[in-house]
Parts: structure tokens; C-alpha cells; sequence
């Protein structure tokens, strides 16, 4: 998937596969929020990130096509039966609705969310099936996403 010309009006970034069929797919980039979709699938899947080069397709200019691929990853996200750890408990913000984030040691980022306690599983499912989530994860490098929750309290763990 290189082609030994860029176009000048090519971008390079990390893209999130947000929908792909056999034919086309759609990218969006991670860092600045805009929308490509491609002419034509090289194989990609959703949920799939790619680090890479992606140019428009002439003379409209509409379409994209993908020029080079430096990376590629699958992202998983999966909900715990464990529970929030004693740190994210420590970690859980006193206002319901407010978030406390904190870089983990090595790679990654935890998330701790405090949301009233029968809206609980609600904001897991929500957590599980946002876009955002993933978003996040690509542009934290990461592989994995894993959710722990227990009543009024949610964690979000993006994992090498």
C-alpha cells in the first residue's frame, strides 16, 4: 500500500476505521477530527487504527484513497466482571457526572467517572459503545480498552 509519489496534499496521522464494507470505509483522524472516506477498502475493518498517509482522489477531490501504511492495530474494548481498583476508587472525582484522569505508569491512561448508582450500568454501556472511547485509545497508542465498574463509580482503563 506505498506509493512512491505523495501527493503534496496528502495527510499523514492515526486514523480510527469508524464503518467499512467491502468496498469503502470511512477514517477518522485522531488528532484533528476531520472525515475521510475512501474510495476503495485495502482491508480495512472497524475499529481498526491506522497510522499512515491518506490523499484525495483526483480531479474531484472528494473521495480519499490510502497512500502509505506505517502501522496498523485492531482496538478492543471489553467490559470487566473485576471491579474498580482501591487507586481508581482513591481516583473517583465527589461530584456525580465529574471525570478525574491520570496518566498510567508506562502506557496508557485511567478514567474515573462518578455517575448516579442506577444509571451505572447505562454509563458503562454508553462508555462501551462511544465513539470517543475510541478515539481516545488511538490517540493514546494503545490496544485495549477495558471498563471496571461497580455502583455510582466507573473506570476506563486504556491498556498497552
Amino acid at each position: 500500500m506505498s506509493d512512491p509519489e505523495t501527493p503534496e496534499n496528502a495527510t499523514e496521522g492515526r486514523f480510527l476505521v469508524t464503518h467499512a464494507e467491502a468496498d469503502s470505509a470511512v477514517l477518522k483522524d485522531v488528532d484533528g477530527g476531520q472525515v475521510h472516506t475512501l474510495s476503495e477498502n485495502p482491508g480495512l475493518e472497524a475499529g481498526d487504527v491506522v497510522q499512515g498517509t491518506v490523499a484525495p482522489d483526483p480531479p474531484m477531490e472528494v473521495t480519499w484513497r490510502v497512500v502509505e501504511v506505517d502501522t496498523r492495530w485492531r482496538l478492543a474494548v471489553e467490559v470487566s466482571e473485576e471491579p474498580p481498583t482501591a487507586q481508581e476508587r482513591d481516583l473517583a472525582p465527589a461530584e456525580v457526572g465529574d471525570v478525574t484522569r491520570r496518566e498510567r505508569a508506562g502506557e496508557g491512561e485511567i478514567h474515573v467517572l462518578t455517575v448516579p448508582e442506577p444509571d451505572t450500568e447505562a454509563a458503562v454501556a454508553d462508555v462501551h459503545d462511544d465513539e470517543g472511547t475510541l478515539v481516545r485509545a488511538a490517540r493514546l497508542g494503545v490496544n485495549r480498552v477495558e471498563i471496571r465498574h461497580e455502583a455510582g463509580l466507573v473506570s476506563v482503563r486504556y491498556l498497552p
